[in-house]
């Protein structure tokens, strides 16, 4: 897991034949600026000679603050140190916790639709036009078959949502049906330890009995057992930690602005740091009424190892999991 401190620019060119072609790449350190900038000039250099080679290759990265290029790590502020553990501040403005080797997975309960119910409004949609066309050759015009395709579409959408209610409580609903594949879960691991938290859009699971590398297969077979977010288990693989807001989402605790800047990358521009700091305290006056998640429960063994116990204690303090808060 890497989590810098210092953030840097390079850039290299080279010109032949009237043609430039120019490359710029980021540079990080987690000691100093001068660091990061030799970073930068390398990686970019190395990126202008593959380009000469004939590799398609970005020729500016984005600069994003999480799960960015390829490559790049997390881009966030550091917020504070705990051993291992960094507190971040990501692009919207919320705290979270990131750890390489202690194992967190969140579960959304905003199941996805099967496939064909997802294409349903398309299919009534069209089904519409071809009657509208057969029945009234008037309706061939091209208002007409607007009008005829969004009607059908409209319907399509109350028909398709309906159908999705139903297939869910058909299963015992949402929650039911996660809750069921823990316990799968659990009962082919009996030697897990699972501790079980209630999110304002579903469950955080932490694994408490051992410590894990991201990229074991335990862990693949872990977050697909569980249904776990596709872009977090891509995060996982991509910056080789694990990681769980820990504060509550802005928008959910009342704060209407944007953290400035608006990109919510690290490090800013130091003209924008007294309004960035500004909304930092009201959101932090704000998020002291909330809870990131409530704690429900344990799954499995006894089992605790040493350093998931000290993130577990940092996790819940920070979240407010023990707390009568409401979830935000």
């Amino acid at each position: 897991m890497i989590i810098p401190q210092f953030w840097a620019e390079g850039r290299a060119q080279h010109r032949t034949r009237g043609r430039q072609v120019t490359i710029r790449r980021f540079g990080w350190s987690e000691v100093s600026e001068a660091e990061a900038q030799a970073n930068a000039d390398l990686r970019a250099q190395e990126a202008l000679e593959r380009v000469l080679k004939g590799d398609k290759l970005l020729r500016r990265e984005p600069k994003v603050p999480y799960n960015g290029a390829e490559g790049v790590p997390i881009r966030e502020e550091i917020v504070s140190h705990h051993g291992e553990t960094i507190v971040t501040r990501n692009a919207y403005g919320a705290r979270c916790l990131n750890t390489p080797n202690v194992l967190f997975a969140d579960i959304d309960l905003a199941m996805d639709s099967p496939l064909w119910i997802k294409f349903l409004p398309i299919l009534i949609s069209l089904a519409l036009l071809v009657i509208a066309l057969w029945q009234h050759p008037a309706w061939r015009a091209l208002w007409a078959v607007v009008v005829s395709l969004c009607i059908g579409w409209f319907v399509g959408r109350l028909v398709a949502a309906g159908i999705h209610r139903l297939w869910v409580g058909g299963r015992d609903g949402m929650e039911k049906l996660a809750r069921k594949k823990m316990d799968a879960f659990i009962a082919q691991n009996p030697d897990w330890h699972l501790r079980l938290y209630r999110t304002p859009a579903g469950f955080r699971v932490l694994v408490m009995h051992r410590t894990f590398e991201p990229g074991e297969a335990a862990v693949a077979e872990f977050f697909a057992a569980l249904g776990t977010d596709p872009v977090y288990v891509r995060m996982c693989l991509n910056q080789q930690c694990f990681r769980a807001r820990v504060s509550p989402k802005p928008w959910r605790a009342g704060i209407t602005g944007h953290i400035r800047p608006q990109s919510g990358a690290w490090p800013v521009a130091p003209e924008t740091l007294p309004a960035r700091n500004e909304w930092i305290q009201k959101y932090e006056a704000a998020a002291q009424h909330y809870a990131a998640c409530n704690f429900i429960g344990t799954l499995g063994s006894h089992k605790v190892d040493p350093a998931a116990q000290a993130v577990q204690s940092l996790h819940d303090e920070l979240c407010r999991a023990t707390e009568a808060l409401m979830l935000a």
